[in-house]
């Protein structure tokens, strides 16, 4: 059931005109579609969400860090050295104990 020649033509010459709508309705379509299921689309707003209430929790526990490793590397300056940060920095990386201490072994 082949279509001759001379009738495809006829019949692509009928569909020209509807060719430029034909094809901003199909751009339509795909933009469309990228709105809603692309990678930033709205289908996505809500892991998005997720990820921004994941990662600013992770920010702050980051801060607290760094706000205590700032304390304990000001305590360790010569200008304001405290003895017990120092003793305590000694015997953990000297490890030894006093005899009196309950010692807690921990994974880093």
């Amino acid at each position: 059931m082949a279509i001759p020649l001379s009738q495809g033509f006829a019949l692509l010459a009928r569909l020209r005109p509807y060719l430029p709508t034909a094809v901003l309705v199909l751009l339509i379509v795909y933009f469309a579609m990228n709105a809603f299921s692309g990678d930033r689309g709205l289908l996505r707003s809500n892991q998005r969400d997720e990820t921004l209430i994941a990662k600013t929790r992770e920010l702050a526990q980051v801060e607290r860090q760094r706000q205590d490793l700032e304390t304990r590397a000001r305590l360790l300056r010569d200008t304001s050295l405290s003895a017990d940060l120092l003793e305590e920095r000694a015997r953990s990386l000297l490890g030894f104990a006093d005899p009196r201490d309950y010692v807690i072994h921990m994974k880093p």
